[in-house]
């Protein structure tokens, strides 16, 4: 299996994009200001592809083959997330019963904050249950940034 990687300039930041010619791995936001490295991958190109559109505001589901690794339960809370539609948000407590156990608030939590692929697992779309936008491993000024890209319109802010 040949792991490949390449950088994506996104307009919130640099992304290390990592993955075979049949799924991606993992995509990140990183400090580094990276060229694109030309990639073999297929699968690699078509998430390079897709990436453009969705920043370019013309797609609302990615089309990949994903293989995040994880725990068992990892998995099936970034599984979790791949329902949440795009434009919407959910609470960490939703998120949870979708899962079947309240009481796995602050690992769901944790789960989501070790989701290894950023934006197309969409973590940023689980907010608190107050409406307010907790943590997010991009930082939260990214999360604000996405949802407000993904549902057409600038929040004001009072400060």
């Amino acid at each position: 299996m040949n792991i490949e990687t390449t950088y994506y300039t996104s307009p919130i930041g640099n992304l290390e994009i990592k993955g075979t010619n049949n799924e991606i791995h993992s995509i990140y936001f990183i400090d580094d200001n990276l060229a694109p490295i030309e990639v073999k991958s297929k699968e690699l190109q078509k998430c390079v592809s897709q990436l453009d559109e969705y920043f370019a505001g013309t797609r609302k589901e990615f089309e990949l083959r994903l293989s995040p690794k994880g725990t068992e339960f990892q998995g099936r809370v970034w599984n979790e997330l791949l329902n949440v539609p795009f434009g919407k948000t959910r609470s960490y407590l939703h998120q949870t019963k979708q899962l079947g156990d309240v009481k796995a608030i602050r690992a769901v939590a944790s789960a989501n904050g070790k989701n290894p692929i950023s934006i197309i697992i969409p973590c940023h779309r689980i907010i608190g249950s107050d409406g307010s936008l907790t943590g997010y491993a991009g930082g939260v000024w990214r999360k604000k940034w996405l949802l407000e890209h993904e549902s057409g319109s600038k929040q004001q802010t009072l400060f």
